[in-house]
């Protein structure tokens, strides 16, 4: 009632017939790594490159969003961190890395 009936094992012979070669095993191998590859690893990596290319085109008096999703204008750059101001008089340091998005000129009015 309790216990499930066991059942006996196919013999040696049959269960390694069952079995592909060991060749198609490794052409999927290969045919799901390439799939991985164009489909995650090399458009992430296209993003970082084109990133990386905004981040040192900065420059001053562009208009940028934040990650954090802050709006501003450059007013000062150095290695690693940009000066943003974000309203009159009120400016805001923030890492290069931090800039999501630069938008064109005159895209933000009240700065």
């Amino acid at each position: 009632m309790f216990i499930s009936e066991a059942w006996a094992e196919a013999p040696a012979a049959a269960a390694g017939a069952s079995q592909g070669s060991p060749f198609m095993t490794l052409i999927m191998l290969g045919v799901l790594f390439a799939a991985f590859y164009f489909i995650l690893i090399r458009p992430q990596a296209k993003r970082a490159k084109e990133h990386k290319a905004m981040i040192t085109a900065l420059a001053k008096g562009d208009e940028i969003v934040t990650g954090g999703g802050v709006l501003g204008k450059v007013t000062n750059l150095s290695d690693g961190y940009i000066t943003v101001d974000i309203a009159d008089g009120v400016e805001i340091k923030v890492q290069r890395q931090a800039v999501q998005t630069v938008l064109p000129k005159g895209t933000i009015k009240s700065v």
